[in-house]
């Protein structure tokens, strides 16, 4: 019995799977790297009294995180309902960029931060009500 060869495609098609196998792989993040941090909305009350409480509270957002080299988009998460959010990033400076809120509140203002390895570098995330 005579074997029959592989056509050219084939072997084109195995060539590209070893290829995409041997390719580069994501930046890999060091362990307890990243970012983490409170997300607020303030203020929350017209007028807010001397040695009262303040007039903030934790707000449930999405933010972008993106490169401050080339704005790229690393990642996005999600605060809970206690305006806590974390997320594990490589090493480097990025801007967390709030997500719009609403039209034309709340709004969030964007955030510079730096991360080391073996670190979570800790934020605020502050959004205006827009009460005045």
């Amino acid at each position: 019995m005579v074997g029959r060869r592989p056509s050219p495609l084939v072997w084109l098609w195995l060539v590209l799977v070893v290829m995409a196998a041997c390719g580069p792989t994501a930046a890999s993040v060091p362990p307890n790297t990243g970012i983490k941090g409170m997300v607020t909305l303030g203020p929350t009350c017209p007028v807010e009294q001397v040695g009262g409480p303040p007039c903030i509270k934790p707000l449930a957002a999405e933010l972008v995180i993106t490169s401050a080299e080339d704005g790229s988009v690393v990642a996005r998460v999600s605060s809970g309902p206690d305006g806590a959010f974390q997320v594990d990033v490589p090493p480097g400076d990025y801007v967390i960029v709030p997500e719009p809120g609403g039209d034309p509140f709340p709004v969030g203002q964007p955030v510079e931060v730096s991360v080391e390895a073996g670190a979570y570098t800790e934020i605020e995330v502050a959004y205006d009500s827009g009460i005045r």
